[in-house]
């Protein structure tokens, strides 16, 4: 029996609930802390790169979902853990203002375990989906679940934003605390149930025989699975390169609010959304493009937006055009990530049987660490080039540098994905067993 069209939406919103969490991790605090804290881009850099540095746990997870099961458990555990790292980290940061060694330990503490949250809630969650998906389902099931994650991320960094103005520390810790614990509930009751009830999810006894390390080497040893990594960890580095720069960049160059670069952040992943949407329906829904065309389309369109995005802060009246190019950004930035999120749920039933959990651990390893090191090497970058130059021209090089990496992961997408790789047609599983 395979996951019905009900149980995938309802693991969406498992994924709906990380990227509401991370994305105030990530962008409000991060914005919070170099604006308003007047700190050292690097510093939250430093921190969201340990997070993800963390998750670099994630294919001991995917292999333990793969040899153990239980994974609702660990779904449920990562979110409980995710929300309470984001309850810490914000007080982390608001004790800065006042004892800033304290301040500083306890963000340590809170942004290792977001990333411990993350690696265990949602590398159990894409084991669970890559496992007891339709193989036919599996790219439309990354497609509709990376949907509901974008929806999440965009709906609570806009809605936030607004009820952010007039900032406050204790407003924003509040609303961390909200959206945590709103984030543990909706996990509970989308999960509860879904693996007891589908036994494919869980794997066959001679697997869990295998140790870890072997089971890894088996997976680095399939060409396309190997070579899939590293395209992976290229792309991301060139798509998480802006993620902590980008509202510093709205409130130092343009003078936004909190509130309205928060909004902005949102504004960019309503783009990434309605991107990823339309990547949906055209390659699933009517055939239009392979996920190759689609992936190389997004890095070449990222790649521009950046760019624009880099010259408005040399113009006049610049900021007029910042909202529609941050826009932009998002849409190419959604058509590159759901066709690549496409072929990497399409690609983990091949090879050897019963380690979809084990690959879809490595890529997401592969992206975390890409994750980390572009956000880290954007933010330093920045606060080198602030030393050397004006805001708009330090951040602009930054823009510059990132729509380059996007240019090459557009050859090495040619290169290595399949062209005739498309995604399944969502109408003929109708008929399908739910």
């Amino acid at each position: 029996m395979t996951l019905s069209w009900l149980s995938i939406f309802r693991l969406g919103l498992v994924q709906l609930c990380l990227g509401a969490l991370v994305v105030l991790m990530t962008s409000t605090l991060n914005r919070v802390m170099v604006v308003e804290l007047a700190l050292p881009a690097v510093l939250p850099g430093l921190l969201v790169g340990l997070h993800y540095a963390i998750q670099i746990t994630r294919p001991n997870w995917g292999f333990r979902s793969d040899t153990r099961g239980n994974r609702t458990t660990f779904v449920i555990l990562g979110m409980a853990v995710l929300a309470l790292g984001a309850f810490l980290a914000t007080l982390g940061m608001i004790w800065m203002q006042t004892a800033y060694l304290a301040g500083l330990v306890l963000s340590i503490l809170a942004y290792a375990l977001i990333g411990l949250g993350v690696g265990a809630s949602g590398t159990s969650l894409l084991a669970l989906l890559a496992t007891a998906t339709h193989p036919r389902r599996r790219a439309a099931a990354a497609t509709i679940t990376w949907l509901m994650m974008i929806f999440g991320i965009a709906v609570t960094a806009t809605v936030v934003g607004k009820a952010l103005d007039p900032y406050s520390p204790q407003l924003l810790l509040e609303l961390v605390a909200l959206v945590g614990a709103a984030a543990v509930v909706v996990t509970t009751l989308a999960v509860y149930g879904i693996e007891r009830r589908h036994r494919s999810a869980t794997p066959a006894t001679l697997e869990r025989a295998v140790p870890f390390r072997v089971g890894l080497a088996e997976i680095w040893a399939e060409r396309r699975a190997r070579h899939f990594t590293l395209f992976i960890f290229l792309s991301m580095t060139a798509y998480f390169m802006q993620e902590l720069i980008l509202e510093p960049y709205a409130g130092l160059s343009f003078g936004l609010t909190p509130g309205q670069s928060t909004a902005l952040s949102g504004a960019q992943n309503g783009g990434v959304f309605v991107g990823m949407l339309l990547v949906g329906i055209a390659a699933t829904g009517f055939k239009i493009g392979s996920l190759r065309v689609w992936i190389i389309t997004g890095c070449l369109g990222s790649a521009l937006a950046l760019l624009t995005l880099a010259a408005l802060g040399q113009i006049p009246q610049g900021g007029t055009l910042l909202l529609p190019a941050t826009v932009a950004l998002g849409l190419f930035n959604g058509m590159f990530a759901v066709a690549a999120i496409g072929s990497m749920m399409a690609l983990a039933g091949e090879g050897r049987h019963a380690r979809e959990g084990t690959r879809m651990g490595l890529w997401g390893a592969s992206q975390a660490i890409a994750a980390g090191l572009g956000g880290l090497v954007g933010a330093a970058a920045v606060d080198i080039a602030r030393h050397l130059t004006d805001d708009a021209t330090a951040f602009g090089l930054v823009f510059t540098l990132e729509a380059g990496l996007f240019g090459i992961a557009a050859v090495m997408a040619a290169q290595i994905i399949g062209a005739g790789q498309v995604a399944p047609d969502i109408k003929r599983f109708q008929g399908d067993s739910a």
